[in-house]
């Protein structure tokens, strides 16, 4: 289990959570100087120690849980595992039956310029917005068009952009998009921006 893991590699090493808000990178700095002076850096959350890295990544416009490491075999174990991530999603439009059955069984997407089916996840419809849920970012335009619904989708893989391009696909564009889970390991009640350390126990 994930969460075993994470304790065992936390003897010699260090391991965090954190929030990724909205509109920053899942990464610590860019080689791209115009990069570099425009973007959000998580940096800019906590003095990381030396040898830090995110454990896989969420998009610049994606929020939500995501790990942090100094343990580079822990690192490889947990993105090459197929361990469960669960996300929570607002869509542009009210889904409908057919396209939920289209993304739990799979759909085809573009990756690295070429056609990906992707595998069978979990998805389920929510009746409304989930209060563990923080404020939505003012840059985000919701429901300017027409009414948008809520739904969870657990996934064992983790293609670039995959949810927003699942849900596109059956033409239901993601509007906003959080993780909330790693295999055992919940967002909780993290606020946008915190980090809180993973130690061992006693």
């Amino acid at each position: 289990m994930i969460t075993f893991v994470l304790l065992h590699s936390c003897m010699d090493h260090f391991n965090y959570k954190l929030y990724k808000p909205f509109g920053m990178l899942s990464q610590l700095d860019s080689n791209d100087a115009k990069e570099s002076r425009s973007k959000k850096f998580l940096t800019e959350l906590y003095d990381f120690p030396s040898g830090i890295m995110p454990i896989g990544r969420l998009d610049e416009k994606s929020e939500g849980l995501l790990l942090m490491t100094t343990d580079g075999k822990l690192c490889d174990h947990i993105n090459r595992s197929g361990i469960e991530k669960e996300y929570i999603a607002q869509l542009d439009g009210i889904i409908s039956a057919e396209a939920i059955k289209k993304l739990s069984l799979g759909v085809e997407i573009g990756f690295n310029g070429k056609k990906y089916v992707t595998k069978p996840c979990q998805v389920k419809v929510l009746d409304h917005c989930p209060v563990i849920l923080p404020e939505a970012s003012s840059k985000l335009r919701l429901e300017r068009h027409r009414p948008s619904s809520w739904i969870t989708m657990t996934l064992t893989e983790g293609k670039y952009k995959q949810i927003r391009k699942m849900t596109a696909s059956v033409g239901f564009p993601t509007l906003r998009l959080v993780r909330i889970r790693i295999g055992t390991i919940h967002l909780d009640q993290l606020a946008p921006g915190n980090v809180q350390a993973i130690v061992t126990p006693g």
